[in-house]
């Protein structure tokens, strides 16, 4: 599969925030989101087998690992990936768009899936069927460019009944959305939800890779 980088860093989001995690960043996606951090991994990437990855991540001392992109799944070998990862007793995490299918993730993979919103340009996207697949250990992640995104947020959250099934995340488009206006929405709301910066740019910028 093409891989763009792998990487050892602090875990920027999700419920996982904060911890040592070793990152492997696949290459592609199907979708051009207008807030996206990670359009390099678009096109750059070079070849490697699951055997070469497993060899790359045991240079670190570290049991997190999360596979992200680009998407993840659009690469045929990303479920083999997945499998080989828990087989070796790592706690695993996906990171995907909820564009895709994700019926063949393991159970135990715990799933980060965005639901896009409309300000990303991509809420046509949106696979909801998959809902059926997320668990109580798995997060589903909005990232909010304005208010209509957040009332979006709130609909699908109402109408799919999430609350209380699974982790749910509000996260500020950056540099669009000031943290408290988002948390203000929150605590109007009631919503159950976690307010999430990306840790990772606190720490090292907006703009630095391989964090």
């Amino acid at each position: 599969m093409y891989v763009n980088e792998i990487f050892y860093s602090i875990q920027g989001e999700s419920r996982w925030m904060g911890f040592p995690c070793a990152f492997v960043r696949l290459a592609g996606c199907n979708l051009r989101c207008t807030w996206c951090d990670t359009e390099y991994a678009f096109g750059e990437g070079s070849a490697m087998s699951i055997e070469e990855i497993m060899g790359e991540l045991s240079r670190y001392r570290c049991s997190l690992v999360e596979v992200t992109g680009g998407e993840p799944l659009l690469q045929p070998g990303c479920i083999d990936l997945l499998r080989n990862l828990l087989e070796s007793g790592y706690r695993v995490l996906l990171e995907t768009s909820g564009a895709l299918p994700i019926g063949d993730v393991p159970p135990s993979v715990v799933k980060v899936l965005d639901v896009k919103c409309p300000g990303s340009g991509e809420a046509a996207g949106n696979l909801f069927e998959n809902f059926r697949h997320i668990q109580a250990a798995d997060d589903i992640k909005f990232v909010v460019k304005d208010r209509a995104d957040f009332e979006f947020a709130l609909d699908v959250i109402r109408s799919h009944a999430l609350d209380g099934r699974c982790g749910l995340i509000f996260s500020p488009v950056w540099g669009s959305l000031p943290l408290e206006q988002l948390a203000g929405w929150m605590l109007a709301s009631g919503i159950q939800a976690r307010l999430q910066v990306q840790l990772h740019k606190l720490i090292w910028g907006p703009d630095a890779r391989g964090v």
